[in-house]
């Protein structure tokens, strides 16, 4: 895991930080001051995070844009 995607999915989790466990809150915490610090995450930390990002963010595909002034 690279430090770029563990920046990304730290980044999509922050609006979804009100929606966690206070379990979940705390583990995400440690994991945004370890990203500030610029450490990167160990495997097992990594596992956590993924899952956290698995369980908040889902990635829906956007429909096409449909203009309905076009014929």
């Amino acid at each position: 895991m690279s430090f770029r995607e563990q920046r990304e999915m730290i980044e999509n989790l922050r609006d979804f930080e009100r929606k966690m466990t206070r379990d979940e809150l705390e583990d995400f915490q440690m994991y945004l001051k370890r990203h500030k610090d610029d450490e990167e995450l160990d495997a097992l930390s990594m596992k956590r995070l993924k899952e956290l990002h698995e369980k908040y963010y889902i990635n829906r595909p956007r429909k096409p844009f449909i203009d309905p002034f076009k014929k």
